[in-house]
């Protein structure tokens, strides 16, 4: 597998966030106050598996301390692979040497895989913060970056 930087503009990489917010509208029931905002200002990593993205994230600095995860979806056909665990390192070491100290995140409760992956990644839960403020579903996590020697 390889990890490599795509723009927002990928085809592969559209078609992955397409993918995720289909699968999300799935789990989630169609609950309210799901809502999809879409950023362009996120550096996405792709997981290619014989030459196709089969996953994807992205790192979208909310402050010149902070990092925000986006996008972390992998295809269910390639899961239980480590292939989510392996974006999350390298979304984590894009964060370090883009100068943020602190990693965060949003998720939904109703997606126990991903609450397992980030806790079991060193992320802390965190009050619900922006955009998902007034989203009852929403769980937020942190993870403080190590210190560069």
């Amino acid at each position: 597998m390889l990890i490599e930087s795509r723009p927002s503009t990928d085809p592969e990489i559209a078609a992955l966030v397409v993918a995720q917010q289909r699968e999300l509208r799935d789990a989630d029931g169609g609950l309210d106050g799901q809502v999809t905002v879409v950023h362009t200002d996120i550096h996405y990593l792709a997981a290619v598996v014989g030459g196709r993205a089969v996953g994807c994230g992205g790192l979208q600095a909310l402050d010149a301390d902070t990092g925000e995860l986006k996008r972390m979806y992998v295809r269910p056909a390639y899961r239980g692979r480590g292939i989510a665990r392996q974006l999350l390192v390298a979304l984590e070491e894009l964060a370090f040497q883009q100068g943020h100290r602190t990693v965060c995140l949003e998720t939904g409760t109703y997606l126990p895989a991903a609450i397992g992956l980030y806790r079991s990644s060193g992320y802390e839960p965190i009050p619900v913060y922006g955009e998902y403020v007034d989203n009852p579903y929403s769980v937020c996590f942190a993870k403080r970056l190590p210190v560069a020697a």
